[in-house]
């Protein structure tokens, strides 16, 4: 019998380790007659003839006698398999052949292959169960090895199933070990036995223990263990075939898991649970859940499969506006063929925001906002404890006024001081200078979304001779199109001219404006027109960087090359001086931003720039690292960001101890002969880690405990950057642990630390109201009445708290907080770059860069559409979102709920469902516009009253 020969190779090496435990159980057995009268004590009376049958079952293995050996098999597994015991305890069966399972290895290792030796290989598999300390991985090799024995295309001995829960998870927690000690080579326990542990590794190859695998996960799947299934594939590696054993029982709680495994997982794992997840989602047609996992994963293709496999012309519009909410570029869904029809035009105004704003409007009626509020009305200045009383106009303060009437009164288009104000007296003649390019262009905050009534209203500016306020009216055209397209394509023609301009404001405005208004858009003809200037060597840096982050805008995580190799020819090509002025961090930015969710795909970037030798390369290749990993959670980009941050670098590198007051006089001076190290790399870093942790909530929380300590510890130009990386971790999401610690700094003794402290308290609470916050934000307005600087960054924040009245989000993660807004985080990023140096940008002449987070501003709101996309009033409950994936049966999914009618408006953490039956939406979360169809089947309940 050749294969016998082939099973008795082992015994050689396999005896002497047995021998090596078989000293106590001889003694064990040879004190049977005392070893039952010490447990007799305890044993009853079924008890004892159970273990006297066992031990008369394995006399019976042992005799010569063949024909035996089946039927005692039989029995053996029955009464195995049926006792019942509690969880906590040991079945009792296995419990008794505990003291024999080293002889029955023996005896298995004597007996030619055959079918019973395939059954016996399968009840030793259980009873390894408990030798599992000592023998690791007994069961599973017993387990292959049956298998192994069967005969060909016969049925299996036993599946794994049949033998319960426990030993199926038991089996899954070893194929778990022993394909990492196989694939690798982590020896998860080699004690003292010499030599010994390679041959239970010879049983079976890789596809068996996946095979294996596979049937554990089946059973895991039919018995409510999703969790266990994934789980089980994902150490496997095939976690991509769970897709062939899912049904539409399982199939959403597998996705749910998966999902909420995203941010735990090292790269590539994420992206193949992405893909497997949406692979599911395709096969059971469910449609918006496999294009907001598409849009996450940021494939073209995937994403124009799944807008277009819908048959239902409803669906596709709900799908519509999924895409416009995450601004995916229109031209990735253009048909590939040019046979294909056009898109309709219905979609096409889903696809390009076109209702936004009149939806937007309505909505703020309904809840009684639309009237513009005056600036005393956000400023309460009666309720401020200052001693002066002064009403003079300072420019300082009518600038604030500026931005505060601009965001506070966002997108209803109807504030007093611009669009409402009478001929000759508007708010831009409040201003100087500078200060009209900014209230000319906080038009197109006020006018947001509305690109017809809009345009009419900025284009009188736009031939003014004042060139501030033609420059500033430039960039409201670009910024009263973010977020929107339209047909005509009005920003590109009216500012495209412009970006070749003689003179400076009217040119970087243009950049700037085309940057806002095509945000995310990867148009290529941009690129023509914005690239030139980035490669030209012969303009300011000023126009060089702008025009890269302009770029950066438009292509944000596009990865595209022809901008990369430019901005990087740039860092090699000027001169060490140019570099180091204060604009070379946008030219960084706009590099960074084309690499935003791209993962592993700024590798060759990142290479180059380590090869340049200019401090600008190492703030570009900080900036490029965190915005490829933008959201994930992923914890080796949070160490490597945090080793930038301990570094301590000595500015100053001639004699410092000796002359501490004149330190300013002598850094200027020892610029000439020899450079400090520059740190503003640090600032980066610090903001990195709140970029990278803000996807998910527990790095977010984590990532609060390093601030503190850096708060502590770090150098000045570290901690100036805190107060922005909490804000950014926390946008628009005012948690009261936050709002503490930067009240606290906002009385920091370093005035760049409370500067940055208010604004982040600004971005915190964007568009929440949050009245605690506005209570903080008078109590600063008070403390700092002195300090110009301070005060208008508190106007500010006090503007950004009452955003669109308390209706607009900076929030860049939407669709229940799943998908991540590349445009968002821009927007964001930017601004908090020009705070990186508050002083150089938003203090001097660039306050203009406020309007950055312009392209991070949504409206807050769920508003439910009827099948002609006329709003369809309909009660929902809004409540704190609950997390529970993973959890028994259908919990609740959010907490405390109101009910209201919808419109309403949602809150950051908050997640609503509908009250009733009586609609179907076709979304799968109810936020921003959700399409309903009744439900045939809802009948409407007969009131009972009494």
């Amino acid at each position: 019998m050749p294969e016998a020969t082939k099973f008795a190779i082992p015994v050689p090496s396999e005896d002497p380790k047995k021998k090596e435990k078989k000293p106590e159980d001889e003694t064990e057995a040879a004190n049977k007659p005392n070893g039952e009268a010490d447990s007799g004590e305890d044993l009853s009376e079924e008890d004892l003839q159970l273990k006297n049958e066992l031990e008369m079952l394995i006399e019976r293995l042992k005799e010569p006698d063949t024909d035996l050996y089946r039927p005692a098999l039989e029995t053996l597994r029955t009464l195995i398999r049926t006792s019942t015991s509690s969880m906590t305890s040991v079945p009792k069966p296995l419990k008794f052949l505990h003291p024999h399972y080293p002889q029955l290895q023996i005896l298995y290792e004597t007996w030619p292959a055959s079918e019973n030796k395939a059954l016996f290989a399968d009840i030793l598999s259980v009873l390894a169960m408990t030798y599992s300390d000592t023998q690791p991985r007994g069961t599973l090799r017993y387990r292959l090895l049956s298998s192994s024995l069967q005969t060909a295309g016969g049925p299996p001995v036993s599946e794994p199933g049949s033998w319960g829960h426990e030993y199926v998870r038991h089996l899954a927690a070893e194929l778990g070990e022993e394909y990492n000690v196989r694939e690798l080579g982590e020896d998860l326990e080699t004690p003292a036995v010499d030599g010994q542990e390679p041959v239970p590794q010879s049983v079976g190859s890789i596809d068996d223990l996946r095979a294996l695998g596979m049937e554990c996960a089946t059973f895991l799947l039919q018995h409510n263990a999703e969790p266990d299934a994934v789980d089980l594939l994902e150490e496997l590696e095939i976690v991509s075939r769970i897709v062939e054993i899912v049904d539409e029982n399982t199939f959403s709680r597998v996705c749910q898991y998966m999902v909420a495994c995203i941010n735990l997982l090292p790269p590539p794992d994420d992206l193949s649970f992405l893909e497997t997840a949406h692979s599911i989602y395709v096969q059971h047609q469910r449609f918006p859940q496999a294009l907001a996992l598409s849009i996450r994963l940021g494939n073209p293709t995937l994403i124009r499969d799944d807008f277009n496999a819908p048959g239902n012309p409803l669906m596709k519009r709900q799908l519509a506006f999924l895409l416009a909410r995450a601004q995916v570029p229109k031209e990735w869904l253009d048909p590939e063929e040019e046979s294909e029809e056009e898109l309709p035009e219905d979609l096409l105004d889903c696809l390009n925001n076109t209702r936004l704003s009149q939806h937007f409007k309505d909505f703020g009626k309904e809840l009684g906002v639309e009237e513009a509020k005056s600036l005393e009305d956000v400023y309460k200045s009666h309720l401020e404890n200052t001693r002066t009383t002064s009403t003079v106009d300072s420019a300082r303060g009518n600038l604030a006024g500026t931005f505060v009437n601009a965001f506070v009164n966002a997108g209803f288009g109807n504030d007093k001081l611009m669009v409402e104000a009478e001929e000759g007296s508007s708010w831009i003649y409040k201003n100087k200078d500078h200060g009209m390019m900014s209230a000319a262009a906080s038009l197109g905050l006020s006018l947001l979304w509305d690109t017809d009534v809009g345009l009419s209203h900025v284009d009188k500016y736009t031939y003014s001779a004042e060139e501030h306020i033609k420059a500033g009216a430039l960039l409201a055209t670009g910024i009263l199109n973010t977020g929107v397209r339209t047909e005509a394509d009005a920003a590109l023609a009216l500012l495209g001219e412009y970006v070749d301009n003689k003179s400076v404001p009217l040119k970087t405005s243009a950049m700037i404006g085309l940057g806002l208004a095509y945000a995310g858009s990867h148009r290529e003809d941009l690129l023509a027109i914005l690239l030139p200037h980035v490669a030209d060597e012969t303009v300011s840096m000023e126009i060089a960087s702008l025009a890269a982050l302009a770029l950066g805008f438009i292509f944000v995580g596009s990865g595209n090359g022809e901008i990369a190799s430019s901005v990087l020819q740039t860092f090699m090509e000027r001169d060490a001086a140019q570099l180091e002025e204060k604009w070379a961090r946008y030219m960084a930015l706009g590099l960074a931003l084309i690499y935003i969710g791209r993962q592993d795909g700024s590798d060759a970037t990142l290479a180059t720039l380590q090869a340049i030798e200019h401090p600008i390369a190492k703030q570009a290749e900080i900036l490029v690292d965190m915005c490829s990993f933008a959201g994930t959670g992923n914890v080796l980009k949070v160490q490597a960001l945090l080793h930038h941050c301990d570094e301590h670098i000595d500015k100053s590198p001639k004699e410092k101890k000796n002359e501490k007051k004149e330190e300013k006089k002598e850094g200027e001076e020892e610029t000439k002969e020899e450079k400090p190290k520059d740190d503003t790399f640090q600032a980066f870093a610090v903001i990195g880690i709140a970029l990278v942790s803000m996807g998910e909530e527990i790095g977010s929380e984590m990532s609060l405990r390093q601030f503190n300590h850096l708060m502590h510890y770090g150098e000045p130009v570290i901690r100036k950057a805190i107060p922005l990386a909490l804000g950014l971790v926390s946008a628009s999401n005012p948690q009261l642990p936050i709002l503490d610690t930067l009240s606290k700094y906002s009385h920091d003794n370093d005035l760049q630390v409370a500067l940055n402290a208010i604004f982040a308290m600004g971005l915190v609470g964007a568009g929440t109201n949050n009245a605690r916050l506005m209570q903080m934000l008078r109590q600063l307005a008070g403390y700092y009445h002195k300090e110009p600087d301070c005060l208008f960054v508190v106007r500010i924040a006090q503007g950004l708290v009452n955003m669109g009245k308390g209706t607009i989000t900076i929030n860049p993660f939407f669709s229940d907080r799943g998908i991540m807004s590349k445009t968002a985080v821009a927007g964001l990023l930017a601004t908090l770059t020009a705070f990186t140096d508050a002083k150089a940008f938003i203090l001097d002449k660039y306050h203009w860069m406020l309007y950055f987070l312009v392209t991070a501003m949504y409206p807050r709101f769920l508003i439910t559409l009827d099948e002609e996309l006329n709003p369809l009033p309909v009660t929902v409950r809004v409540g704190q979102a609950v997390d529970v994936v993973g959890q028994a049966g259908k919990p609740r999914t959010i907490s405390g709920f109101q009910t209201h009618s919808t419109p309403v408006r949602l809150g950051t953490t908050e997640r609503a469902e509908l009250a009733t039956e009586e609609f179907i939406p076709f979304a799968h979360v109810l936020e921003g516009f959700v399409i309903l169809q009744k439900n045939p089947g809802w009948e409407k309940e007969d009131k009972m009253e009494l």
